[in-house]
């Protein structure tokens, strides 16, 4: 549900109490709407598949699975709805398989009162929220890729990947090559296409693992 400008959000946490500050902290900006919550993994589907909201906020652990499990299966189905995983943990591999489910990043759960407002606004944007210190540690944890990957980007493909490993959004991407936003949504899908990725942060991680690019 793509609301007036407003960037609708879903908050997946089993937690009530702890879900609540969440909404509140997002409630009070006036270019946020909360569409719903979920407490589990089936519950945080049906919901994104009733609202189809802009970002899903997605608690790791959940009484019926992950929150990479709810997040593989809402991409699937609603590509263009951007995953932040909420995680009390930095282990890698859990951030690894959030990668690779197609999360656009992740947000501590000691901090995401603090920076879960900021957190909705980036992703929203299409922006990878992670380090590239971190991204660079998880390079090589990454699921190998089929050899002759992306070979068949092209040179405009190929620099817009670059602006994107720099932490560009759409729209300084746009700013930068002189081309419509537009154009650059359409450079960005062939790019998560031809690399196999599910997401601007996968699709960033395999080039860089795969020497298409160079990560900073």
């Amino acid at each position: 549900m793509r609301g007036e400008g407003k960037i609708t959000v879903l908050v997946t946490d089993d937690h009530a109490m702890f879900a609540q500050g969440v909404v509140r902290s997002l409630q009070e900006e006036d270019d946020i709407v909360v569409v719903g919550t979920a407490g589990s993994v089936e519950e945080s589907v049906a919901a994104a598949r009733m609202h189809a909201p802009d970002v899903v906020l997605m608690d790791y652990e959940l009484p019926d699975g992950t929150g990479v499990d709810a997040a593989e299966r809402i991409k699937a189905e609603l590509p263009d709805t951007k995953v932040v995983m909420v995680t009390s943990y930095t282990d890698e591999g859990v951030l690894v398989r959030a990668i690779e489910a197609g999360c656009s990043g992740y947000v501590t759960k000691h901090k995401v009162i603090e920076e879960v407002v900021s957190a909705v606004r980036a992703a929203a944007a299409g922006e990878a929220l992670i380090s590239p210190a971190m991204l660079a540690r998880l390079l090589p944890k990454l699921r190998p890729t089929k050899r002759g990957v992306g070979a068949d980007l092209t040179s405009r493909e190929i620099e817009v990947l670059s602006l994107l490993a720099e932490g560009l959004a759409n729209q300084a991407i746009a700013d930068k090559l002189v081309i419509s936003v537009h154009t650059v949504r359409h450079h960005v899908q062939n790019i998560i296409t031809k690399l196999q990725a599910h997401s601007k942060l996968e699709a960033v991680a395999t080039a860089a693992r795969e020497g298409i690019i160079r990560y900073p």
